[in-house]
């Protein structure tokens, strides 16, 4: 059975320094990471960045991640833990979140800084994404930030328009009666010291949740209750919109023919 931690850094890197912000990415080793992973090569954030992908499941080819990193920067450290099997309990494992199992968490606690943002391998970020949310925390002492969000057509790749409906922050959008608000986790960076008591809940979905795909509503939840957080107002975050979620329909409908027209542009995918 094929198991590994491994590190993709220049030599010489010191790896004990902190760095300015680690980017915590769960995969199943979708091709889509490619994209995902070159849009942190990309940030424009001064200093180090270190990437902790948890490969959650071979779904792909194990070279993905190696291929990729011989385009990687010298101020970026990816490190790739693969532990031989998935902690999910959809793939047999002893977690109930489907989407990475207790890889958040762990790679949360394993991040070597105080700043810590989250992508999944299917979405991607503009080159200010990072940049714009350390300074949104540093600007006002906040304890977490998040951007706003494009959403992407699952098939053409293109950008649709920006989400003025779900992932709009705390108290805000068609989430703010039921849940407080929302904020995707690919548009989130918290302090992960700051907000310890939030980074356990990445473990557990809501109550009554079949799909067990709702932790990220119980951190936004903790970070709403104990923690000052603030919004860039600016959308660096690329999403793409699942017709497989349960409100996909709704969501098409809000969006209207922007939708349908981002699909017919097929070949015009952006990274």
């Amino acid at each position: 059975m094929t198991s590994f931690f491994q590190t993709f850094a220049d030599p010489g890197m010191d790896l004990q320094s902190p760095a300015a912000v680690t980017v915590v990415m769960p995969s199943v080793l979708r091709p889509s990471l490619e994209r995902a992973l070159l849009s942190v090569f990309a940030q424009d954030i001064p200093g180090t960045v270190q990437v902790l992908i948890g490969i959650d499941r071979e779904e792909g080819e194990l070279d993905l991640v190696a291929r990729v990193c011989r385009r990687r920067p010298p101020n970026r450290v990816v490190q790739v833990l693969y532990p031989g099997y998935s902690t999910s309990r959809r793939h047999g494992g002893q977690h109930a979140p489907r989407d990475g199992g207790a890889l958040r968490l762990v790679l949360t606690s394993l991040a070597n800084s105080r700043h810590v943002a989250y992508l999944d391998d299917d979405n991607w970020w503009a080159p200010d994404h990072l940049r714009t949310l350390r300074d949104a925390m540093d600007g006002v002492g906040a304890e977490w930030a998040f951007s706003l969000r494009w959403f992407v057509h699952p098939e053409s790749g293109r950008p649709i328009c920006v989400d003025i409906w779900e992932s709009v922050g705390p108290g805000r959008g068609a989430f703010a009666e039921r849940g407080g608000g929302f904020v995707d986790p690919n548009t989130l960076m918290i302090d992960q010291l700051a907000c310890a008591w939030a980074v356990p809940w990445w473990n557990h979905p809501m109550v009554g949740d079949a799909e067990a795909m709702s932790a990220d509503r119980n951190v936004f939840a903790a970070l709403c209750r104990g923690h000052t957080g603030v919004g860039t107002g600016q959308a660096t975050a690329y999403y793409i919109a699942n017709p497989d979620n349960n409100i996909h329909s709704v969501r098409v409908k809000n969006i209207g023919p922007r939708y349908h027209e981002a699909g017919m542009m097929a070949g015009s995918r952006e990274s």
